[in-house]
């Protein structure tokens, strides 16, 4: 499938680097707010166009347009390539704000196009290692999890962090979608959450001594009750200076617990505990997707489209999540315990070898 991406800055350059390498994606074009900047990437990476998100949108060359901009413009940009008759795969978060998710997958039903969103690291084989395990009843039946994401913010090495600190940023916002998708994968939908949140700085200090004021909160703690009654404790935070608390999820079943390393990665460990008291025992992974593979999900979903089956990086599995870090803001700032009324269903199983094997 013939590839357009929008957003030549930090995070493109994995996408250029792994869609090249991907049997079913060809970029054919890239573009950005600043067109030399897309003409530098078009050369870097062997793209033949690079230029402006209005000459991208209007190529026909263009199948389905990954749209890597800023959380703010997410919801625009997706909008704008649904109306040039495009399919969208999205950078997380799907948007800033829920409504607007939920315009872009009406727009994209009636237009007969298709929406997937990020991220992917869910079908990585850290992920998929953990839904198998809990699929064949390795822990008994899952009643529990706790997902913990503690650091000091990104200003130590992003170029430039103001985003994190504006709304549709935050740790809920830019970690919380791998988490939750994460989650949502080895659970099923939300149901209900309630939360509180604080920002432990009213400012933050950049590269160079700039100073960035914070206008969302910075560590939220949240209670996630599921669908299938699974409840799950989830802690995120930009405020942490040191921990000794790993970034990753537990998964509680009644005859042992699994545990998932660092979400925002496809890989493992993972490890498996038993209510005999054995030693935990690190779990040989199911899948050879170990590196960073970010793009493979913009492959499913091209390889989805072919075949005319369902995606399981879905518009419906990013608008949830959307809808319950949305949810998880409200019960923070006060609302009290927040229904969530969408469901997703919860993705298949994804088992494939690295970038050179093909789906199954």
């Amino acid at each position: 499938m013939r590839i357009g991406i929008i957003g030549c800055g930090y995070i493109s350059a994995v996408y250029f680097e792994n869609l090249a390498r991907l049997p079913s994606t060809d970029v054919v074009a890239c573009a950005d707010l600043l067109p030399e900047r897309a003409c530098a990437s078009a050369r870097r990476y062997g793209v033949p166009y690079g230029g402006t998100v209005r000459e991208l949108l209007a190529d026909p060359a263009v199948e389905l347009v990954v749209n890597l901009t800023l959380p703010a413009a997410h919801a625009d940009v997706s909008l704008a390539a649904v109306a040039a008759g495009k399919h969208v795969y999205s950078e997380k978060p799907l948007a800033a704000v829920a409504e607007d998710g939920r315009l872009l997958l009406a727009a994209a039903q009636a237009r007969g196009v298709r929406v997937g969103g990020a991220p992917d690291t869910f079908l990585g084989a850290g992920g998929q290692t953990c839904r198998a395990l809990i699929d064949e009843g390795v822990i008994g039946t899952p009643f529990a999890a706790a997902a913990t994401m503690l650091s000091p913010g990104h200003e130590s090495w992003h170029p430039a962090p103001d985003f994190y600190y504006r709304p549709g940023g935050g740790p809920l916002f830019d970690m919380g979608p791998y988490y939750l998708t994460a989650l949502v994968n080895l659970l099923g939908p939300v149901r209900r959450v309630s939360a509180v949140g604080s920002r432990g700085f009213r400012e933050r200090t950049a590269a160079g001594g700039r100073r960035i004021p914070v206008e969302v909160d910075t560590h939220v703690t949240a209670i996630l009750e599921f669908v299938s009654d699974a409840t799950a404790t989830l802690v995120m935070s930009f405020d942490v200076a040191a921990t000794t608390v790993p970034h990753g999820i537990e998964v509680y079943g009644s005859t042992g617990t699994i545990t998932l390393a660092d979400p925002n990665d496809f890989g493992g460990p993972v490890l498996l505990g038993r209510a005999d008291g054995t030693a935990w025992r690190d779990v040989p992974l199911r899948s050879d997707l170990t590196g960073d593979e970010r793009g493979i999900g913009v492959a499913e979903m091209a390889e989805a489209i072919e075949a005319g089956r369902e995606h399981r990086v879905g518009g419906d599995l990013a608008q949830h999540v959307l809808d319950v870090m949305s949810a998880v803001e409200q019960a923070a700032a006060g609302a009290g315990p927040v229904e969530v009324t969408s469901r997703c269903r919860r993705p298949e199983p994804f088992i494939r070898p690295a970038v050179t094997g093909t789906t199954s």
